[in-house]
C-alpha cells in the first residue's frame, strides 16, 4: 500500500458534523457548512430530483472572513440564519441571509469579554430568534426580536433574558405552538438537564424530572404537535430515548423490538442486529421526528460505530440502517417523511450529506468531499480492540496497523504512535480522521485508547475518570504503550504519543508520568496547569473543571498534583506544543508558558504558535501546516 500523501489527505474537504445542517420548510434544499474552498462556507443544495454528479448543484451562500455553520431556515423558508466565528475564539456573531435578494444582515455580535453559542432556533412566526450568551458572566437564553426596520443595529442590551436556568445553557429548541423554549444545560458532573422556558414571560422554568429527580437529558427537539418532546437521556447508567408528555407529565422510554425487513429494504448490522444493539449496551442519541409525528428517528451508537434507527411509536419497531460501519450524524426527516438526511464519516470517507429512502432502505450520497483520485478501498479500517489497564480493566481502543506489521523485515519490528482524543468526554470511533490513515500507511502502528472517561462505553466508564484525571486515564494510555510493547506489535525503543485538547493534556501527563516509555511527544492544543487554564477561562468551563476536578482551593493538592507543568523536570523525550493564540478552552499562554519552563530546564521542546487559530483550527492552510509539521516531529523521534 503507497504512504498517503499527508497534504492531500487534509485538502479533502468534509461537511461539518456538529453544528448541523437544515431543510428548507418546503422540502426542496438543504444548507450545510462545507470547506471546498479552504474555508468553512454555507451550501445550499437542492436535494428533490437526483442531480449528476451528486454535489455538482451545490451553491456557495457565504464568503467573507470567518467560519460559517448551524444554518437554520426561517419557517418560511425565506431567511437563512447562522453563526460565524471570525477569529477562532468561538465568539459566534449571528447573520441572516435573505434567500430572495441573497443580502446578508449582521444581527449581533458579542460584545467584549462576551460569547455567543452556536445554537439557535427561529420562533414559529419567524420574528425572533433565540440563542445563548454569556452576556451576563454565565451562559444564559435570550431572544432578539427581528425589526425590519433597525436591522443590523441590536445589541445584548436590546434582547431579552428567558431562561437562566441550571448550569451554563447549551442548546435549545422552541416548540412549534410558541409557548416553550426547551433549554438544555449543564447540571451535575457531566450531565445534562432540559429546562420548559416560558419565551412571553420568562420566570422560572420546569425541569425534566423523573421518580422526582432530575432527569439527566439532553438533544431536545418537539414533536409536530407540540405537546411531545423528545430527548436523549440516562438513568441507571444506561442510555436511552425518551418522549415527554406535556399533558400528562409522563415520560417513555423507546425500547426496540426489532424486526427484520423484506430482503435489502434495510442493512442490519450482521454482527448486531436490531434490539442485540441495546442488549450489547447502545447508546440512543439525536431524536428527530417525523412530519406525522407517529415515527421517531435517532442515532445508536455502539461503541465505536453507530447506526440510523426509525421506530414506530405505537408499535415499537424498529428498523436499523447503517451506509457502513462509521459514525451517523444529526438524522432528520424531510418534510414529506419518505427520507432522512443525515451526515456520515467513516475511516474511509470524510464527512458528506447523505439521504435514506425509508421505503427501499437505499442510501443515496448528496456531497462527495473524496476527490476523484481516491477511493474508499485506498484507506483501511482500524480493529476495536481491548487490552488490559495497570488494574486489570479492559481498555477498549482502536488499531491502525499498517500492512507490513506480519511480515518479517530487516527493520524489525515497526515504531507505533498512540493517538490520544480530547474531550475527554468524547471517543474515537470508526470516523475519519486522516493523520492515523497516513501513518498507517507509512508503517507506523497507531493505537487510539478510549481510556476512562470516555463516552460510548456506559456511564460507569465516563465517569471512571472524574476526580482522577491525569491518573486512571493517563494510566490507561500508558498501558496501550505497554501493550504493544508486549505483544510485539511495536519495537519498544520507538514509541510516541500525541493528542490534541485533553489528549494534549494526556500526552503532557504520560511524558511526565512514564517518561522512559517515550521517544517523543506531540500535544496539540493542550493545557498542562490546572490553575492557570481554569482562570484564563470561560465561565462554562470553569463549571466543568469544579464539577469534575474540585475547586482549586480546597482540591489545590489534586489540582498540583494532576498537573503536567509542575513536573516538567522528569520529562526525557523531547515535546513539541502546538496551539492558538486565540483559543478560548485551552490557552496558548499555557504552552507558553511550558515552552519557558522547558528551555529553562534544558530540555528539548519545540512550539508552534498560529495567531490567527482557537481551539479548533478553522483555516485548511493551518490544519495542513501544523498536522505536517506534527508527523514531521514525530517522524524525527522514531526514525532519526
Amino acid at each position: 500500500m503507497p504512504v498517503l500523501d499527508l497534504q492531500t489527505l487534509f485538502s479533502i474537504p468534509s461537511v461539518e458534523p456538529y453544528n448541523g445542517f437544515a431543510i428548507s420548510p418546503d422540502g426542496t434544499q438543504a444548507a450545510f457548512a462545507w470547506n471546498p474552498t479552504g474555508q468553512w462556507e454555507l451550501y445550499l443544495l437542492p436535494i428533490g430530483e437526483r442531480s449528476e454528479p451528486a454535489g455538482s448543484t451545490a451553491r456557495q451562500l457565504t464568503g467573507g472572513p470567518g467560519a460559517k455553520s448551524a444554518p437554520r431556515f426561517s419557517p418560511g423558508g425565506k431567511h437563512l440564519a447562522y453563526v460565524v466565528d471570525p477569529d477562532g475564539s468561538e465568539s459566534f456573531h449571528i447573520w441572516l441571509c435573505d434567500l430572495e435578494t441573497s443580502q446578508h444582515t449582521h444581527l449581533l455580535a458579542p460584545q467584549p469579554d462576551s460569547a455567543l453559542q452556536p445554537n439557535l432556533a427561529w420562533s414559529p412566526d419567524g420574528r425572533q430568534i433565540a440563542f445563548i450568551s454569556n452576556h451576563t458572566g454565565r451562559f444564559s437564553t435570550y431572544v432578539l426580536r427581528l425589526d425590519p426596520d433597525h436591522a443590523g443595529e441590536a445589541t445584548l442590551a436590546d434582547c431579552r433574558l428567558v431562561c437562566d436556568q441550571g448550569g451554563p445553557n447549551w442548546d435549545l429548541s422552541w416548540s412549534p405552538a410558541g409557548d416553550r423554549l426547551a433549554v438544555v444545560a449543564e447540571s451535575q458532573g457531566q450531565d445534562y438537564a432540559i429546562y420548559l422556558a416560558d419565551p412571553a414571560a420568562g420566570g422560572p422554568a420546569a425541569a425534566l424530572t423523573l421518580d422526582g429527580e432530575l432527569l439527566n437529558a439532553r438533544e431536545a427537539a418537539w414533536a409536530p404537535d407540540g405537546r411531545r418532546l423528545a430527548f436523549a437521556a440516562e438513568r441507571n447508567g444506561e442510555y436511552w430515548v425518551g418522549v415527554f408528555d406535556r399533558d400528562s407529565g409522563a415520560i417513555v422510554r423507546v425500547e426496540a423490538q426489532a424486526e427484520r425487513g423484506r430482503e435489502g429494504e434495510v442493512n442490519l448490522s450482521p454482527v448486531l442486529p436490531g434490539a442485540a444493539l441495546f442488549a450489547a449496551g447502545g447508546e440512543g442519541a439525536a431524536p428527530a421526528w417525523a412530519p406525522d409525528g407517529e415515527r421517531l428517528a435517532y442515532v445508536l451508537n455502539a461503541g465505536p460505530q453507530s447506526w440510523l434507527a426509525v421506530v414506530e411509536l405505537a408499535t415499537k419497531r424498529h428498523r436499523f440502517y447503517q451506509v457502513e460501519p462509521g459514525c451517523h450524524f444529526r438524522p432528520a426527516f424531510t418534510p414529506d417523511g419518505q427520507s432522512l438526511l443525515f451526515i456520515f464519516d467513516s475511516p474511509r470517507r470524510p464527512d458528506d450529506l447523505w439521504r435514506l429512502d425509508l421505503e427501499s432502505g437505499q442510501f443515496e450520497q448528496l456531497t462527495v468531499s473524496l476527490p476523484p483520485d481516491l477511493t474508499p478501498d485506498d484507506f483501511s479500517m482500524p480493529t476495536h480492540i481491548t487490552y488490559p489497564a495497570p488494574d486489570g480493566q479492559p481498555v477498549p481502543a482502536l488499531l491502525y496497523a499498517p500492512p507490513s506489521l506480519a511480515e518479517e523485515t530487516v527493520s524489525g519490528l515497526p515504531p507505533a504512535v498512540i493517538v490520544i482524543h480530547g474531550g475527554p468526554t468524547w471517543l474515537f470511533q470508526f470516523l475519519w480522521y486522516p493523520i492515523m490513515s497516513h501513518m498507517a500507511s507509512r508503517g507506523w502502528v497507531v493505537l487510539a485508547p478510549n481510556y476512562r472517561g470516555s463516552s460510548g462505553y456506559g456511564r460507569r466508564w465516563q465517569l471512571a475518570n472524574r476526580f482522577e484525571m491525569g491518573r486512571l486515564d493517563t494510566w490507561d494510555v500508558i498501558a496501550g504503550a505497554e501493550y504493544l510493547a508486549r505483544e510485539g506489535l511495536a519495537d519498544p525503543q520507538r514509541i510516541a504519543v500525541t493528542g490534541r485538547s485533553h489528549g494534549g493534556f494526556l500526552t503532557a501527563s504520560c511524558l511526565v508520568t512514564a517518561p522512559e516509555r517515550w521517544a517523543g511527544g506531540s500535544a496539540v492544543v493542550p493545557f498542562l496547569n490546572w490553575f492557570t487554564s481554569h482562570a484564563n477561562s470561560r465561565q462554562d468551563l470553569q463549571h466543568w473543571d469544579i464539577e469534575n476536578m474540585g475547586d482549586p482551593q480546597t482540591h489545590a493538592d489534586l489540582w498540583r498534583e494532576r498537573s503536567p507543568f509542575f513536573h516538567l523536570d522528569q520529562i526525557q523525550a523531547p515535546i513539541q506544543l502546538i496551539c492558538g493564540a486565540n483559543d478560548p478552552r485551552c490557552p496558548a499562554s499555557e504552552s507558553l508558558a511550558a515552552r519557558d519552563a522547558l528551555q529553562a530546564l534544558g530540555k528539548p521542546v519545540e512550539l508552534l504558535l498560529y495567531p490567527d487559530e482557537g481551539h479548533a483550527f478553522l483555516k485548511t492552510e493551518n490544519v495542513i501546516d501544523h498536522e505536517l509539521r506534527r508527523v514531521e516531529f514525530l517522524r524525527r523521534c522514531l526514525e532519526s
